[in-house]
């Protein structure tokens, strides 16, 4: 077992995503590297900062069960938002001898560099997401303020579409954007299907 792979995709929304970008470049690193993928792990439609997810749960069992001492991963942000769910994550690993690779940041949590690097990555990845709701709710007290109409409201504006699309760059979910925005959900989906920006993933 000792080249034994696993996968672990995700995507945060069912709706123009995909995990197959993430697959072919884990399969293409795997080649390189000479790595045998045995498993694949999958969440379609989940946002990254949920703890529990029906792949990633799969996942971690096996892992304990020592199906594989590997997990390629594309990035960080693929594996989780909280900085406190992504160190739970690594420790579990850890002592399952389990490593993790995320090929798009260049981190192998197999060392001590690269266990540095991730918890760093998963700091700032927190504070940028908390930062940009703060900044969108600051924006939008300041709008009630002035007395401009907010809630569920029966027309989309551009403030709402560039408030949506700001989050969704960041990769919340859909309920999630429409909690921190307190929007309706059809409202969120309406404005993510109108929009004529790219806001999906990449990868």
């Amino acid at each position: 077992m000792k080249n034994s792979v696993a996968i672990y995709l995700r995507t945060s929304t069912s709706i123009k995503q995909t995990t197959d970008n993430q697959l072919v470049a884990l399969q293409d690193y795997a080649t390189r590297m000479n790595l045998e993928i045995n498993h694949i792990y999958k969440d379609e439609g989940v946002s990254g900062t949920k703890d529990k997810r029906v792949g990633l749960d799969e996942m971690l069992k096996d892992a304990v069960k020592g199906k594989f001492n590997q997990i390629l991963i594309f990035d960080i942000s693929r594996l989780g938002r909280s900085l406190k769910h992504l160190i739970n994550i690594m420790n579990d690993l850890n002592k399952a001898n389990v490593r993790l690779i995320f090929i798009q940041n260049g981190i192998d949590t197999s060392n001590s560099t690269g266990q540095m690097m991730f918890q760093l990555l998963g700091i700032f990845a927190e504070w940028e997401r908390n930062t940009i709701v703060d900044r969108v709710n600051a924006g939008l007290e300041r709008a009630r303020l002035e007395g401009k109409k907010l809630g569920r409201p029966t027309s989309i504006n551009e403030s709402v579409i560039n408030a949506v699309k700001l989050l969704r760059n960041k990769n919340l979910g859909i309920r999630k954007i429409a909690t921190e925005l307190k929007l309706g959900v059809g409202t969120v989906i309406k404005v993510l299907n109108q929009s004529n920006s790219t806001i999906v993933e990449s990868c």
